[in-house]
């Protein structure tokens, strides 16, 4: 009995040493008393101290606001609590740079949201400055509840190599790969208001108890018991997570390696190229399939999730089909659905079909997209299709913009009166190829990647 109780106490003190030290290896990065170690930069906002609380107070006629450490960061831990008016938005800046040759010295980098309204997007990362959003919490419902309004709640973040997680009040929220930043500050924002609105001229968000751990990092990572969804954005890589998910690639960023021309038994010798990692469609005459003509997989896919990048040339037009069959009935042409890659502003395409049911992200001719944020001209843009059990989503950067059931009365009605009509049981294939088109326009792709659901 006398040994048990040795070893138990041997064991508290340790553990205790333990605990001690991990907790000696914070440092705040707030005295509670004034600023020193911080700098704003970007708006006007005003940042005062109160109660060993920072607080910032929006101010009208300002763009963003940021209140910036002196230091830079690379892999670290980090842990605040906030409180923020339910009217605002507001962020944790990290990584984050300002150069004087980057939008006159704009501050850009990675994001950790604050955002109390109905959305529900607090502690989805955002790329401030460049990429716009990276994860939404569309795909992270519990993550979604994780945030209170009127009240105090606690941030995490873990940036850590190329894996930047978040949580809000001990639950996940953001899990990512990314390599476009390395280092950079932290900062707290207070978003730019609008005058036309002035409820919001002098709302508030407040930080307390900041503190970062940049020592025994591996050590001090949060483990959950679920993981979330992570999301990977360096190029033609599947991460050790998305392995165990089952993804795999579609396009290795070297070779044509699991494509072939539609209808053919080789990859097109003309029209495609494979460059510094990027799957381009080259522009030809203009005409269509005049060039190399389209590609598909070499495997066919039943229940599936699809994902890949595309960027577009000024009045480009492309696509995404999935479902896709080859048979000679259908005189050399692929059949199957497609996610629309278009140049709404200069195509005429856009203009054509039904309620806009041609322009980017719609199920082409059938069903038009809605609430979609596209990217600038030559900027990439990422492309999620989901179809399980006849259930089919297209998603447009972070955001679902298209819904629908194959075979469905609706989805039967809404090709009764397409250019698909011709086609028996269009769209309802078992499984299929996916497939890239040459429309005759330099469109590019990257990072695509499936999985069998």
């Amino acid at each position: 009995m006398k040994q048990k109780f040795y070893l138990l106490l041997i064991l508290f003190i340790a553990f205790s040493s333990l605990s001690a030290q991990n907790n000696a290896d914070w440092v705040n990065l707030f005295n509670g008393k004034d600023l020193s170690g911080w700098i704003q930069r970007g708006g006007t906002a005003k940042y005062t101290i109160e109660n060993e609380t920072i607080v910032g107070t929006t101010v009208p006629n300002s763009p963003n606001s940021f209140l910036c450490t002196a230091m830079d960061y690379s892999d670290f831990i980090l842990e605040l609590e906030l409180f923020v008016d339910t009217s605002m938005n507001s962020g944790i800046q990290f990584r984050s740079l300002t150069k004087p040759e980057y939008q006159n010295g704009r501050v850009h980098g990675y994001q950790m949201e604050i955002d109390p309204a109905k959305r529900a997007w607090s502690g989805g990362i955002y790329d401030e400055g460049r990429r716009g959003w990276l994860y939404t919490l569309e795909s992270n419902p519990e993550g979604k509840t994780a945030f209170k309004n009127n009240q105090w709640n606690k941030y995490r973040i873990e940036a850590i190599g190329n894996n930047i997680k978040t949580w809000v009040n001990d639950i996940p929220t953001a899990n990512i790969i990314d390599n476009l930043t390395s280092s950079g500050f932290i900062a707290l924002q207070v978003h730019s208001v609008n005058s036309k609105k002035p409820w919001t001229i002098g709302t508030q968000v407040k930080w307390k108890n900041i503190r970062i751990l940049t020592k025994n990092l591996e050590a001090n990572r949060k483990k959950d018991k679920n993981e979330i969804v992570q999301l990977n954005y360096i190029p033609n890589t599947i991460s050790d997570f998305e392995k165990k998910q089952g993804w795999k690639l579609l396009f290795d960023g070297n070779s044509t390696n699991g494509w072939r021309g539609s209808y053919k038994t080789s990859f097109p010798e003309k029209g495609w190229e494979v460059r510094d990692g990027i799957l381009s469609v080259l522009a030809s005459s203009g005409a269509e399939s005049t060039n190399g003509g389209d590609i598909v997989t070499v495997d066919e896919y039943g229940d599936f999730e699809l994902t890949l990048q595309f960027k577009i040339t000024e009045g480009a037009n492309s696509g995404v089909k999935y479902y896709v069959t080859e048979s000679e009935k259908n005189k050399g042409s692929a059949i199957g659905l497609e996610y629309q890659i278009l140049d709404d502003a200069r195509h005429p395409d856009a203009k054509m079909g039904r309620d806009g049911n041609r322009t980017i992200s719609s199920l082409y001719d059938l069903i038009p997209s809605k609430g979609k944020r596209p990217n600038a001209i030559g900027e990439w843009n990422t492309a999620r299709i989901v179809s399980k059990n006849n259930h089919v989503e297209h998603w447009l950067n972070g955001f679902k913009v298209v819904e629908y059931e194959r075979g469905s009365k609706e989805f039967r009605d809404l090709v009764a009166i397409s250019k698909y009509k011709i086609w028996p049981a269009f769209g309802e294939a078992p499984k299929g190829r996916i497939l890239l088109q040459d429309h005759g326009n330099n469109v590019s792709f990257r990072n695509i990647k499936i999985r069998n659901l």
